[in-house]
């Protein structure tokens, strides 16, 4: 069989998965590979799905797109923007974080890995966005999930369980998604020099205040950088937003002084945290979800140990850049009651350290149970996180 499939339509795909499964072949899902380096190195059939892309239907009126899985993240992304409309969950491509160009994502493998930026704090991740699919399932059967009209969803929310799958699930081959007006203004303010405990606070203040922060993130002192940064993003109508940024500078008074930055520079801040460009040269970084509050003590503890890191979603998502014992990150992240990912690293570590956080026993064996549910002969089970003991 060749290391390449690259099926064209519903038919081919059900096709080449029942030969699959026939053959007890795996198959490693796959759009345009911007995540192929996270998690375990696997020699599984590669099967491309690119071949489902192109805009299908799009009603701006109504805030409704839907395009195949394998359409490039930047085509939709343009298309969107050209009718002053965006994808909420700012979603974005992983190539940068290893070492290549931006431009090869595709709209299903951001929504499969559930990939989000800075806005996801307010809202939401690509799980609450996605309204329906259509996919092939492990048996080579095409299904439907969701439906394009919120209201309409009844029964089982699989369109939920599509959201950061992986590709362990099924292939999906369309996606449906919510899409929001762009913000007609923005404006992200700044305040320099504070540390993590302090930034913690500001932020924290920002947030449960009227002000409306859309997102709010911090970038401590590192290599090149004179201070530290603590940003906060106010978007809406021009008005709106002049009089929240009016309001946070009072909010804030306690925590330091305020400063606008300009557009050029706001695109450039939020670019960085999205991307995690301050941590490029870091050969191992994680990705640690917990709540805002133990940020602080997690990265105080991993700093001494010659770690650097930043703040994303207003502390409750830590990127660190730790070469260190990766046995250290997890049971700090659990102790925080959190979790971490794994998300770049030697070969060498990701052949014995799972990208994704080991789940309890009960979770793992349900999860276990709904992935033979879509795939009963276990051919998108390709070894790629390190949990498929019972894969055979």
């Amino acid at each position: 069989m060749t290391s390449v499939l690259t099926p064209t339509t519903s038919d081919d795909l059900s096709d080449a998965i029942a030969d699959a499964a026939r053959s007890g072949t795996r198959l490693a899902i796959a759009g345009g590979g911007s995540k192929t380096e996270i998690g375990k190195p696997s020699n599984a059939v590669r099967l491309d799905m690119r071949g489902f892309a192109g805009i299908i239907d799009y009603d701006p009126p109504e805030l409704v797109l839907t395009v195949g899985a394998g359409t490039p993240l930047s085509e939709v992304e343009s298309l969107v923007a050209a009718h002053g409309q965006m994808l909420a969950f700012e979603p974005w491509d992983h190539g940068p974080l290893f070492g290549k160009p931006a431009g090869a994502a595709t709209i299903g493998g951001v929504v499969a890995a559930r990939v989000a930026g800075s806005g996801r704090l307010t809202r939401g991740g690509a799980r609450d966005h996605l309204l329906r699919f259509e996919a092939i399932s492990g048996k080579g059967e095409r299904f439907v999930g969701g439906a394009k009209v919120v209201k309409n969803v009844t029964g089982y929310d699989l369109p939920k369980l599509m959201a950061g799958s992986w590709g362990r699930l099924a292939a999906m081959t369309q996606l449906t998604l919510k899409v929001l007006p762009r913000p007609r203004a923005s404006a992200t303010m700044v305040i320099y020099g504070l540390s993590p405990v302090r930034a913690h606070a500001a932020m924290a203040r920002a947030m449960s205040s009227h002000a409306e922060v859309s997102a709010a993130a911090h970038i401590p002192k590192v290599s090149g950088a004179e201070r530290s940064t603590t940003a906060l993003c106010i978007q809406g109508f021009e008005p709106s937003v002049a009089a929240r940024c009016a309001l946070l500078i009072d909010v804030l008074r306690d925590h330091g002084t305020l400063h606008t930055l300009p557009a050029a520079e706001a695109e450039s801040f939020w670019r960085a945290v999205r991307e995690v460009t301050p941590l490029a040269s870091s050969k191992t970084l994680w990705r640690i979800d917990v709540a805002p509050s133990t940020g602080p003590a997690i990265v105080d503890a991993f700093e001494s140990l010659g770690a650097r890191w930043l703040f994303d979603w207003a502390g409750g998502l830590i990127w660190l850049a730790f070469d260190g014992d990766a046995g250290r990150v997890r049971p700090a992240a659990e102790r925080a009651g959190g979790h971490a990912m794994l998300v770049r690293a030697p070969e060498a570590m990701r052949t014995v350290v799972p990208a994704h956080h080991p789940r309890v026993p009960a979770v793992a064996a349900l999860e276990f149970r709904v992935r033979r549910a879509f795939d009963p002969h276990g051919i998108f089970e390709t070894g790629r996180f390190l949990d498929e003991s019972n894969a055979d």
